[in-house]
C-alpha cells in the first residue's frame, strides 16, 4: 500500500529533530521517537500510537477508529482517517504520541 506523501511531509515538520527516525514498514512510512513508533501514514491515514489508557478517549474523537493489522486489533494504537487530518487534529495527534512514547524507555 502506498502512503499519502504530502501527509508524511506534514508529518515530518511537526516531528522534527534529531530523535526522530523514519522507516518504511506497514505498508506505510513510520516515525519512531527515541527508537519507538510514534505514529506512521498509512494510504491516507494515520497509524497513532496512544497508548492502552488512551485508546478508548482517541475512539471518541470523529473519524478514529482502531488500528488493524491482518487480523489483528493493535492495542494502544487508533487510526485516524485522513480526511479528518487539519492542522488542529495532526498537532493533536503528534503531541498525543510523543506524549506517550516519551514514557518509553529508548530504544
Amino acid at each position: 500500500m502506498a502512503y499519502d506523501d504530502t501527509l508524511a511531509e506534514r508529518v515530518r515538520e511537526r516531528l522534527g529533530g534529531e530523535a526522530v527516525a523514519e522507516r518504511k514498514m506497514f505498508g506505510g512510512l513510520s516515525f519512531l521517537v527515541h527508537g519507538n513508533l510514534a505514529v506512521a501514514v498509512s494510504g491516507d491515514d494515520l497509524l497513532v500510537r496512544v497508548g492502552p489508557e488512551g485508546t478508548k478517549d482517541a475512539l471518541a474523537r470523529p473519524g478514529v477508529r482502531p488500528a488493524v493489522m491482518g487480523t489483528r486489533t493493535m492495542r494502544g494504537w487508533v487510526r485516524a482517517a485522513g480526511e479528518t487530518l487539519d492542522g488542529t487534529a495532526l498537532d493533536h495527534w503528534i503531541k498525543t504520541a510523543r506524549t506517550y512514547t516519551a514514557t518509553l524507555p529508548p530504544e
